[in-house]
């Protein structure tokens, strides 16, 4: 049917009335249900409705800055004077012996120091590196943690299993766990959405993927400038009226396959369906930035000087504004009820000029980030919102000797230490969590692994991890897998 034909367009509407009278009372009976969780398999909600956690929360929505490629906490987060100092020469062959690199030629590597300079900053006095001259100023409100580790040594496997709990594909990511478990508090936007910059990740869709639950449970990527969501607006001639008609049309007819066969993913498309219909005036109106006070555009670097770019690893020209929007847009996703917010830029992955590929990016996030943490707390927003910077792993304490390179200038893939931050949520701020060896290489004291992180980040929602699960396949699965435990140290309970 052709939206410009009156005549096609009566007739449209008369077939429709005539072939589905109760279609809008349909429409209502179905909403309920989701409401009540009455739809999709037995015990499963496929509902984005609010739903209570199980018990009181600390938190009620995430920003999770995902920057893939692993950041050198050598160079940003955990200074390491003795590495300087032995800077050239080898490692022990115990320390490499057993361990896989993904370029590195372990048998001739040098340990490299690092150029940057690090000192104290804030009432806590915690060290960062000189790339971080605005983050440096919200050392306080954060925890950084620099015990962590991970099994993964490549990128796709360690995204997984950063993001979805596991180096498998078609896991649900961990804002699709938590759309899950508590649904969203937003009715025009979704529970669980996406804004990326820079060149894509290599795991892509699925870093945000609600795998094996429901896919209405999946992360929505959002655009920052133009049209929010691809598709999203109605093509030239359909009213918000035809269009209303035709979900309604939609959701009878799905409705009633869903009656028959009980499959929760029909009730997963009919929301979609719905959703849809209301982002299209709600996502418009986030995404328009005019609003926001000239201050605030300046706090969070829009409109700021991109420097010469070159071969920089982190994107095209104008990453730097994207990045910035993307942070603004994150602060307005969660005043808006948005449970899950994921910020993620590619790529951070230095196996060769790490001072500059580096400097070029804590350049492009640290700005944009720090006002990110002091507009929340500003707003009152940051005791009710987890902030989390991290990344998959971190880089080699030896430079990267890669065969057919003529200097060393990077570093390589290491899982066994690197360092992320949290803040806000109630967790206390200005203070370092684990520590790592003279040189990086090992955690000595208080270990972090993937899974607690994730498991704290979940009982900050008031989940229990062990207690979120969905049977696929005839086992119950969840974000943690087996393994788990609670850090105490965000909780404020060491």
């Amino acid at each position: 049917m052709s939206p410009d034909s009156a005549t096609q367009l009566h007739l449209g509407r008369r077939q429709f009335l005539a072939g589905s009278a109760g279609g809008a009372g349909l429409l209502a009976l179905a909403s309920l249900f989701r409401q009540q969780q009455l739809l999709g398999a037995p015990g499963a909600p496929t509902s984005l409705a609010a739903r209570p956690a199980p018990f009181p929360p600390r938190v009620r929505a995430c920003i999770f800055i995902y920057l893939e490629g692993a950041p050198s906490q050598l160079d940003l987060f955990d200074p390491k004077p003795r590495l300087n100092e032995l800077d050239g020469q080898p490692l022990p062959e115990s320390f490499t012996a057993q361990v896989r690199f993904a370029f590195l030629q372990k048998e001739t590597a040098r340990l490299m120091g690092s150029p940057r300079v690090f000192r104290p900053y804030g009432a806590s006095g915690i060290e960062l590196s000189d790339l971080l001259p605005h983050l440096s100023q919200q050392v306080d409100n954060i925890s950084l943690i620099r015990s962590m580790h991970t099994e993964a040594f490549n990128h796709h496997p360690g995204q997984l299993l950063l993001n979805t709990g596991s180096q498998m594909f078609g896991r649900p990511s961990m804002g699709s766990w938590l759309a899950y478990g508590l649904g969203s508090e937003s009715e025009n936007l979704p529970a669980y959405v996406v804004l990326t910059a820079g060149r894509g990740t290599s795991g892509g869709t699925s870093n945000w993927s609600s795998g094996f639950l429901p896919s209405n449970y999946a992360g929505v990527l959002f655009r920052n400038r133009g049209e929010p969501v691809l598709n999203l607006a109605n093509p030239p001639g359909v009213t918000q009226e035809l269009q209303a008609a035709s979900i309604a049309g939609l959701a009878a007819f799905n409705g009633r396959r869903q009656a028959r066969l009980g499959d929760p993913e029909i009730a997963s498309r009919i929301s979609a369906y719905e959703l849809a219909f209301r982002m299209q005036s709600a996502a418009p109106e986030l995404i328009d930035l005019s609003g926001e006070t000239e201050a605030t555009h300046a706090m969070y670097g829009l409109g700021r000087p991109e420097p010469e770019l070159g071969n920089w690893r982190g994107g095209p020209k104008g990453c730097f504004e994207a990045f910035s929007r993307n942070c603004l847009l994150a602060r307005r996703l969660v005043e808006r009820g948005v449970r899950f917010v994921n910020l993620v830029h590619a790529s951070w992955d230095h196996h060769s000029d790490l001072d500059r590929q580096l400097s070029l990016s804590a350049q492009m996030a640290d700005q944009p980030v720090a006002a990110l943490l002091a507009d929340l707390k500003q707003r009152g927003l940051l005791d009710s919102t987890l902030v989390v910077w991290a990344s998959e792993f971190g880089r080699t304490p030896l430079g990267e000797n890669r065969k057919g390179y003529d200097k060393v200038t990077g570093r390589d893939h290491h899982p066994f230490a690197f360092s992320l931050w949290c803040a806000g949520g109630g967790i206390p701020g200005g203070q370092v969590i684990g520590e790592t060896d003279e040189i990086g290489w090992h955690v000595t004291r208080d270990p972090v692994h993937v899974h607690d992180l994730q498991a704290t980040c979940l009982h900050l929602f008031g989940i229990d991890h062990r207690q979120l699960t969905y049977r696929h396949q005839g086992r119950d699965f969840r974000l943690t897998d087996v393994g788990g435990k609670l850090v105490p140290q965000l909780l404020g309970t060491t």
